[in-house]
């Protein structure tokens, strides 16, 4: 068939034709929405789930949703080397520009941006002395108004935060409506940063401010939450982003091809269903090269087999193999001991113990491995003593490879 036509879309992040099997998500968060605009009481959202089930995508999702009610929004991709203090003041001064056209005071949108602009030049690490004409000349936050003083730029993140978006919900107060922050790879914040976001999502929720912040992450971020405030068990709404069931698989599959007066026949959903375990990206790449494969409508079972392949190399190359190639020769040894043990329970958790016997060695040498998986995303702990693999089918990946 017609590669032009192909509406199938495998992209990191990228919106599939037919989000299917999110609706309840969306809907919930139509009601946060507008129980927020009405003054109600409201829990800030986080998003986990491994890596492919489409977390940035129902993140974009649920930002469109936002901006269709006329909120104030901005997006933040969290990384581990970076500082929560700048982006977050990329994404407000985003936000608030989209609400400064209706607000009756100029005045005060630009007395929230002077807040803005000290908040954003402020480093922690510079005396205050110091800190101004040095700042400025190594960073411009590009907002054309003079930096506030006493408000935002204390140093402290936690209480520089809690002012900043404190000030910003005012803004968005007085223009009849709120403001959303969305943040990508949010168990990359660092301790300090992750513990002032608690601190000041806490204050918002009890001075019922409208302002919310919409987190994704790793199936361990709720841990990482709870360990810097345990408060944050109640602060956020967890919601866990699975895998499809079949028939959310199927109609992911199907309507983007009824609209090209395409059809599958059973066979093939199915196959295509075994094939991808639900995973929405596996989804995405099954049915593209499927599409490409199939000589005419209806694609069939076979036209899914013969297409396998090559979805399973571009796979093995750019969603695994780009993973895998990051990993030194000792985080690589670890993973394999990982995907041997799992092979019995689906590549769940594997207990860190049984690890260093399948290697031979003690847990404690076995410590710098495991902690350099963790920071570059490749596995998470689990259950106290255990990891697993952030990304699905990594585990059948590596057994598949040569030793």
């Amino acid at each position: 068939m017609d590669p032009v036509r192909n509406p199938y879309a495998p992209g990191a992040g990228q919106r599939p034709p037919e989000l299917a099997g999110r609706d309840r998500e969306l809907a919930d968060f139509d009601v946060v929405l507008e129980r927020v605009a009405r003054g109600r009481p409201e829990r800030s959202m986080v998003l986990t789930g491994l890596r492919g089930v489409g977390k940035t995508v129902l993140l974009n999702a649920l930002r469109s949703a936002a901006i269709g009610r006329l909120w104030g929004t901005g997006k933040i991709e969290a990384r581990p080397d970076q500082s929560l203090r700048r982006p977050i003041a990329g994404a407000l001064h985003m936000a608030v520009r989209e609400l400064a056209p209706r607000h009756r005071d100029p005045e005060r949108v630009e007395a929230f941006l002077g807040v803005l602009k000290a908040f954003a030049l402020r480093d922690a690490e510079v005396s205050p002395a110091k800190r101004g004409r040095a700042s400025a000349r190594a960073w411009d936050p590009g907002i054309d108004v003079p930096a506030a003083r006493g408000r935002a730029d204390s140093g402290d993140i936690e209480i520089d935060l809690t002012e900043l978006l404190t000030d910003a919900a005012s803004v968005a107060t007085d223009v009849g409506s709120g403001i959303a922050l969305f943040l990508d790879e949010m168990q990359d914040l660092g301790p300090a940063d992750v513990s002032a976001l608690c601190g000041a999502c806490h204050e918002l929720s009890q001075s019922g401010a409208p302002l919310i912040v919409v987190g994704a992450g790793l199936p361990h971020l709720p841990a990482v939450l709870s360990a810097s405030k345990s408060y944050s068990e109640r602060l956020f709404r967890y919601v866990r982003i699975d895998r499809l069931d079949r028939a959310a698989a199927d109609r992911a599959l199907r309507a983007p091809a009824a609209a090209e007066d395409v059809e599958f026949d059973e066979d093939a959903l199915k196959v295509l269903y075994e094939l991808s375990d639900g995973y929405p990206y596996f989804v995405q790449a099954y049915g593209k090269v499927a599409w490409d494969a199939a000589p005419a409508s209806p694609i069939t079972a076979d036209d899914v087999r013969v297409a396998a392949p090559e979805a399973e190399a571009e796979l093995a190359v750019g969603f695994f193999g780009s993973r895998y190639e990051r990993a030194t020769p000792a985080e690589r040894d670890y993973m394999r001991a990982m995907a041997a043990l799992g092979q019995a329970s689906d590549d769940g958790p594997v207990p860190t113990a049984e690890v260093a016997e399948h290697l031979g060695r003690k847990p404690s040498s076995l410590s710098p491995a495991r902690d350099g998986l963790i920071k570059k995303g490749l596995i998470f702990a689990g259950e106290r003593g255990s990891v697993a693999f952030t990304v699905p089918h990594f585990g059948r990946f590596l057994r598949s490879q040569p030793s």
